[in-house]
């Protein structure tokens, strides 16, 4: 062969060769793929799901991304499906409570660093109903860190049409505990969240993200309301059977002030493409702060590399650095603002310092390592088997954290 611009010697390609074979090998011994492979396909296996979807990339690129199982199995009467859609890594999930952060943590950040509202601002400033004495102390960042004393969950659809009529209730409600002095994981503090972004903003909240956060940032299947016409959705559960209970069973771990049987409209049909959460399908029309995104494992993983990339992505900047420290800075209950920093809450032992991550009761979960330089994504569709004898749907909790012990370790 010559040696010439665009020509390489025969002993030169197969130079070439042999580093390629050294770096895949490399790159294979550093990370445990098929170890983290095997362990999602035994929990398929176990039906702990029907299908899955693991990412693991760094802050440069994806490194690692396969597909298991099925985005469609069960019909509503839970018999099998004769033609079930195979997974794939294009399929979009409802990514549930990973709302709260790759939405409305995003867009108050994104706001925050543009100086139109501050994380420490009074909640009354922006909604004049939290202006009465037990809510005047709530903060913004109360709200992202749960901390804000209001109720935990409630099934608003029983009160509300709409997302003011539920602020109107929530504004009306006593708090539950006083502020700033417990960490009650909150959905309603998410709501709230959203109300102020909208507000601020002048926008809906998918409108906002559309604009300032997603389509800059290129995403092509991150979205709120896909539908079930919308490419390769998953589906999730049958109807709303937990939130259901959690009404009606006193004993179920929520005491709720109402008369159970007051409102009827549950869904009794398989979930797909329509947000499995009852108060953001039913009183935010789809669109929620605490619930309602869709993506895909590529999307999520791109706006996650943006929070270890100091803000950037592609050369564009979209939060500084500044503001993603005050976000990822760890308070005494190690919760940063929006996301959690406690391993035994993302379900992942030994992380470092920094370390940060969420998950979904749909079945999502996300954890990111800057010292390790890895991000973490496991979305499945766990609720798509039905809830057991005692009401429950299948626990990811020791996947997750063996997942988490392959990839993560103190630096």
């Amino acid at each position: 062969m010559k040696y010439g611009t665009g020509h390489i010697s025969n002993s030169g390609f197969l130079l070439l060769l042999v580093i390629a074979a050294v770096c895949i090998q490399s790159c294979s011994e550093k990370y445990p793929f098929s170890e983290a492979d095997n362990l999602v396909e035994t929990a398929l296996n176990d039906s702990l799901f029907a299908g899955a979807v693991l990412l693991v990339g760094s802050s440069e690129e994806i490194l690692h991304q396969q597909a298991f199982g099925y985005a469609d199995l069960i019909d509503s009467e839970m018999n099998r499906i004769s033609n079930p859609e195979v997974m794939t890594t294009n399929h979009v999930f409802d990514l549930a409570s990973l709302t709260k952060v790759l939405a409305t943590t995003y867009a108050v950040m994104i706001l925050h660093d543009r100086g139109e509202l501050h994380v420490d601002d009074p909640v009354y400033h922006y909604l004049p109903s939290f202006g009465v004495t037990d809510k005047q102390a709530i903060t913004l960042r109360h709200l992202l860190t749960h901390t804000s004393g209001l109720m935990q969950w409630f099934p608003t659809f029983y009160v509300a049409e709409n997302a003011k009529e539920r602020l109107d209730f929530i504004s009306s409600r006593a708090l539950n505990w006083p502020v700033g002095e417990q960490r009650r994981y909150s959905d309603l503090g998410f709501m709230v969240l959203a109300d102020i972004v909208e507000k601020v903003s002048g926008q809906s909240l998918d409108q906002f993200l559309d604009a300032n956060l997603y389509h800059p940032l290129g995403l092509k299947s991150t979205l709120f309301n896909p539908g079930s016409g919308y490419p390769h959705v998953v589906s999730t559960s049958h109807g709303n059977p937990f939130e259901k209970r959690m009404v009606a069973d006193d004993d179920f771990g929520y005491t709720i002030d109402i008369d159970a049987d007051s409102w009827t409209a549950w869904r009794n049909y398989t979930l797909k493409g329509e947000v499995n959460d009852g108060n953001a399908f039913y009183t935010h029309q789809g669109v929620a702060g605490h619930a309602g995104l869709f993506s895909t494992a590529a999307d999520v993983y791109r706006l996650l590399s943006v929070l270890i990339n100091d803000g950037r992505y592609n050369g564009n900047q979209f939060i500084t650095r500044d503001t993603i420290d005050i976000f990822l800075t760890k308070d005494s209950n190690n919760q940063g603002l929006g996301w959690s920093m406690d391993g035994g809450f993302v379900q992942a032992e030994n992380l470092s310092d920094g370390s940060f991550g969420h998950t979904g009761f749909t079945g999502t979960h996300v954890v990111v390592s800057p010292d390790n330089d890895l991000i973490l994504i496991l979305l499945t569709n766990r609720q798509h088997f039905g809830v057991n004898e005692g009401g429950f749907y299948p626990d990811l909790r020791t996947l997750r954290t063996r997942l988490a012990a392959l990839f993560f370790q103190e630096e």
